[in-house]
């Protein structure tokens, strides 16, 4: 498998995911595909380029790390306490992927030590992604077609979480259409903006408008978690890329201190797109542990694989990004090694972009990621602002388990003590 595979992969004309295949439209949770997904990509394309989503994105994620992820590692820092930074992140990403969707704040990070926010919304969410991704692990193909004709077992769970979602985002989407119905109203999410497109598939239906919230939390939910979470871990073993990294930011503040800009917390877009070697630094990091490691997608046109292989229509097709990223023919024979300068203009070490048949984590082709900046923005603002002020130790024994799910997630998380920033 190589960059020419995933070319064809991306290629062939009428490939949907499986999970979506043969659905009955009301047991899935799965992102659109089809006709609603070349709905979707048009409108989402187009708002996903505005300068003005990307402000909106930056504002969430500012928001949520400086109203709670840092004041929890701040805290977990006071009392010398281990924190398990994998399920931190998950909630961060979850509060942020709510705000972005359809600016809701489902509070799972809390607020001052505040821990009552409810969660029946995100774990019913959780439980239907999971044991819908766990239709395709059962010995038996096919077996939870039974399971869900009797409405027994994880079928039932399935069936409940399901409906819980969707009734959920039919309250949100109802309540927008109320708010929008006032005078003077304004809002940046992606649901609003969906909504006020021109596209009567989004100015009118609610099933359609369902998908876009269910596919944009899938999208968000665990992914930039689980890039950032096994990030923290090879950092924990790399402390001369965590120097690197601080000084990076130390230049930027110390440019910033130079210039006309206001000393605020955090920082602008401009300044995130600066940082080159955080910028290589996590996709290195996802090149070795992809958010998302195997793909698969059901074929609806014959086809041939770049070996000559005939591929039928109805055949699934998948890749392998977790190996792919590990092939020597591919990155080298350094190809285990985790080394952000790989990434970089030898001259000027600015970042240099590969090619996305090549690096896979954000899909490509027109599968390609529309909300690829979005992630970077809240991973680099992560990664800088700890860093900047903490410092993240991992147990030099403990090596990561890693559990089948839709992400590349941990199994017994990643158990982390956190402690003021000591150089």
């Amino acid at each position: 498998m190589g960059p020419e595979w995933i070319n064809t992969f991306f290629r062939v004309s009428g490939l949907e995911s499986p999970e979506r295949s043969g659905a009955d439209g009301e047991a899935w949770i799965f992102n659109a595909d089809g006709e609603a997904w070349r709905a979707q990509r048009k409108v989402a394309s187009h708002e996903f380029n505005t300068r003005s989503l990307r402000a909106f994105v930056a504002r969430c994620v500012h928001a949520e790390l400086h109203g709670r992820l840092l004041p929890l590692l701040r805290r977990a820092a006071a009392s010398g306490a281990p924190l398990d930074l994998q399920d931190a992140l998950e909630r961060f990403a979850f509060d942020n992927i709510c705000r972005v969707a359809f600016d809701h704040d489902p509070r799972q990070l809390p607020d001052d030590g505040d821990d009552t926010a409810d969660s029946s919304f995100a774990d019913a969410f959780r439980d239907a992604a999971n044991l819908s991704a766990g239709r395709f692990r059962y010995a038996l193909p096919g077996f939870w077609k039974i399971k869900k004709a009797l409405n027994v077992g994880s079928e039932k769970r399935l069936r409940d979480s399901i409906a819980m979602v969707h009734d959920f985002a039919d309250r949100i989407i109802q309540s927008r259409r109320e708010e929008m119905l006032s005078a003077g109203f304004e809002k940046h999410d992606l649901l609003s903006r969906f909504m006020a497109s021109q596209d009567e598939t989004y100015s009118e239906s609610e099933v359609p408008l369902r998908d876009v919230v269910i596919s944009f939390l899938l999208a968000g939910r665990e992914t930039t978690s689980s890039a950032l979470t096994w990030f923290f871990w090879l950092l924990s073993s790399r402390p001369d890329v965590q120097r690197r990294i601080r000084d990076e930011v130390a230049a930027l503040r110390a440019r910033r201190a130079q210039g006309d800009v206001d000393s605020v917390v955090g920082f602008d877009l401009d300044e995130l797109r600066e940082m080159h070697y955080v910028h290589a630094a996590i996709t290195e990091s996802m090149r070795l542990y992809p958010p998302v490691p195997l793909n698969t997608l059901r074929a609806e046109t014959d086809d041939v694989l770049p070996n000559g292989t005939a591929v039928r229509a109805g055949w699934f097709v998948a890749y392998n990004s977790y190996a792919m990223g590990r092939m020597k023919s591919v990155w080298g024979d350094d190809a285990r090694e985790y080394r952000p300068e790989r990434w970089l203009n030898p001259g000027d070490g600015t970042f240099r972009p590969d090619s996305p048949f090549r690096f896979v984590a954000f899909h490509a082709g027109p599968r390609l990621c529309l909300g690829k900046e979005m992630a970077y923005i809240q991973m680099k603002s992560i990664v800088a602002c700890v860093l900047e002020e903490l410092d993240v130790a991992v147990d030099g024994e403990y090596r990561p388990r890693q559990v089948a799910s839709l992400t590349l997630r941990m199994a017994d998380g990643l158990p982390v003590t956190v402690q003021p920033r000591r150089d």
